[in-house]
């Protein structure tokens, strides 16, 4: 939720400015997903996160219904008669982004690559290949339009030991794209689950895009929600570090978080933080 809200946002502030960009997704899944299939039946968690706000956002104060706004609106776009479709990040760039501009989408699991063309029908600014997001993305660097964003968004897959690899090839990917296009911004989403690691893999990822890539540390968001307490040996929440974070996200999000955090909380542990290295934590 955390990821798709400040996704959002970042197209919004992107669409400010004429010039055409283009949006790199090296995981990009399905693209849309049945709130009222079998697979969401299985697994509900939706209605505890997407179906609260859902409910509640026409009653939330004004700066939080402002920050949501570009999130929800694509939501709102796909679902008339209540809420029974969700978009994935491929689909939110396709409603946000412009005529002119370009998406490049890499999904190497091929019956979600399949229903990923299916999603995004015959878009021309749409390219989809089958392949590692991890392998291509050099590729892609620097893309010709010379602005836009980069999603890396691996599935941090739950069997042992892959968490930590998915946290190395992210950051080895990172170093790898700053280099190339040190002006890009880059969505980095990670689960909580071990807060080390997490910290770990955050103060690692800002000491390179600092060094390798000269981002001022101002320019580097961290943004977190986590609905229970962390380290009680199970997914307590997500967030995404954000390189070149367009002006004005940082804002909306410390608007958005708290009341998401408060919505969504699952007993007492839950929290939020939207913070820069460069500045105390909340």
């Amino acid at each position: 939720m955390v990821k798709h809200a400040a996704l959002a946002l970042c197209f919004d502030r992107l669409n400010t400015k004429p010039a055409p960009y283009r949006y790199i997704d090296t995981h990009a899944g399905i693209g849309e997903y049945d709130l009222a299939g079998d697979e969401a039946e299985r697994s509900p968690e939706w209605q505890d996160g997407v179906g609260r706000v859902w409910q509640a956002e026409s009653g939330a104060p004004q700066d939080v219904r402002n920050a949501l706004a570009p999130w929800l609106g694509v939501i709102r776009s796909l679902n008339a008669d209540g809420l029974r479709h969700y978009p994935g990040s491929p689909l939110i760039a396709s409603r946000m982004m412009r005529e002119t501009d370009a998406l490049r989408l890499c999904e190497l699991h091929e019956p979600s690559a399949d229903l990923l063309r299916e999603t995004m029908g015959r878009d021309k600014r749409v390219k989809i290949e089958q392949r590692d997001g991890f392998e291509a993305l050099p590729a892609y660097l620097p893309p010709p339009e010379r602005r836009g964003l980069v999603l890396i968004d691996p599935p941090f897959e739950v069997a042992a030991g892959s968490r930590k690899a998915d946290f190395d090839w992210m950051l080895k990917a990172a170093r790898g794209a700053i280099k190339r296009w040190p002006q890009g911004v880059y969505v980095f989403w990670r689960p909580i689950k071990n807060l080390d690691q997490v910290q770990d893999f955050d103060g690692e990822l800002a000491s390179m895009l600092i060094e390798d890539g000269g981002i001022e540390p101002e320019k580097i968001l961290v943004a977190d929600l986590w609905v229970r307490a962390i380290g009680e040996g199970k997914l307590a929440g997500a967030g995404v570090v954000i390189a070149n974070a367009p002006f004005g996200v940082s804002e909306h999000l410390r608007a958005a978080l708290p009341w998401l955090c408060d919505l969504m909380k699952q007993g007492d542990g839950a929290g939020w933080r939207v913070e820069s290295p460069a500045a105390e934590g909340q």
